[in-house]
């Protein structure tokens, strides 16, 4: 079958608009949202997508306001060209609708959207422009954006979850498909959902990963090759760890030392290695429910974030 090509709509209005007319067609919608340069986890996020809608509606928008004043916007990797080739190359029903918006938190004034650069270490970002006509309202999932890593990122997840308000509110989705690497997001997400009544259906996919068990990331082609072969420590000691829970190891500190010892040695640097409680993500001491073991840490100067269910 004959790939589609997806239609590029960068307008608010005209994105409204064809949701609109879609549903009033019939048809279910779907909303995969992305930040581009995709990769086979995102293109497996869009194939789950199909099973759950008629309509696919994938969104790529750098979001300026989950990055920090230490986090340069600039340098994150970008492929339109590219992003539009691997959509055309789902076969089947594919991508509808490629939601390509310049800016969402500029409305209609030259400077609306400028990002404040006067502010401190750790200040949330202002997309709030001088004369005071800019953006101002935020989502924020008080509780469980709190630890994992809104602990070093503490702006990251009010820009996640106002962002996504914000592609809700424009799409207007039955479903929406997030990806289970992003552990904290996805939850936070279905928090936002229920908590706010938005009627949509949240999808958690299953982490896809490249055969070593790296798991995919748009943030592993900045990755050196010596790098790479390093970061594998992490699925790896994620591995053992759950292989050891499910053969009784339940301790939760000593299954973090393992993991943590294991990435260090690599030459990795830990920024957090916790087993919290799958739905609520409280921190726990003994594994007597399903949990999930989270981790984030550098290898060079690329963070990335890896988790692994456990369920005995």
């Amino acid at each position: 079958m004959a790939s589609k090509e997806p239609l590029i709509i960068t307008g608010k209005e005209e994105m409204r608009r064809w949701s609109r007319a879609a549903r009033a067609e019939g048809k279910s919608i779907a909303l995969v949202p992305t930040m581009g340069y995709l990769h086979q986890g995102h293109l497996t996020l869009i194939r789950e997508s199909l099973r759950y809608a008629e309509a696919i509606v994938v969104s790529i928008y750098v979001n300026p306001g989950q990055f920090s004043p230490t986090e340069d916007l600039s340098t994150y990797p970008s492929d339109f060209v590219g992003d539009i080739r691997k959509l055309r190359s789902i076969s089947g029903a594919g991508v509808d609708v490629v939601f390509h918006p310049k800016d969402l938190y500029g409305y209609g004034r030259s400077n609306s959207s400028k990002i404040d650069e006067n502010r401190s270490e750790g200040e949330v970002v202002s997309c709030v422009e001088k004369s005071g006509n800019g953006h101002e309202t935020w989502v924020r999932v008080e509780r469980l954006e709190k630890g994992l890593c809104g602990k070093s990122r503490p702006v990251f997840f009010r820009g996640v979850a106002t962002i996504v308000a914000k592609l809700f509110n424009i799409v207007e989705p039955d479903v929406a498909v997030f990806g289970k690497k992003d552990y904290q997001q996805w939850r936070i997400i279905q928090r936002m959902v229920r908590d706010l009544d938005f009627g949509i259906k949240v999808v958690g996919t299953e982490i896809v990963r490249d055969d070593d068990g790296l798991a995919k990331s748009s943030r592993n082609v900045r990755l050196s090759p010596e790098e790479r072969a390093k970061a594998l420590s992490i699925s790896k000691s994620l591995f053992s760890a759950k292989l050891a829970a499910e053969k009784g190891q339940v301790n939760c500190q000593e299954l973090i030392n393992s993991v943590a010892q294991s990435i260090t040695k690599a030459g990795g640097k830990v920024d957090y290695a916790e087993i919290v409680d799958q739905e609520n993500l409280d921190l726990v001491k003994e594994i007597k429910s399903p949990a999930v073991f989270c981790v984030a840490a550098w290898f060079g100067n690329v963070r990335l974030i890896d988790n692994m269910e456990i369920n005995i």
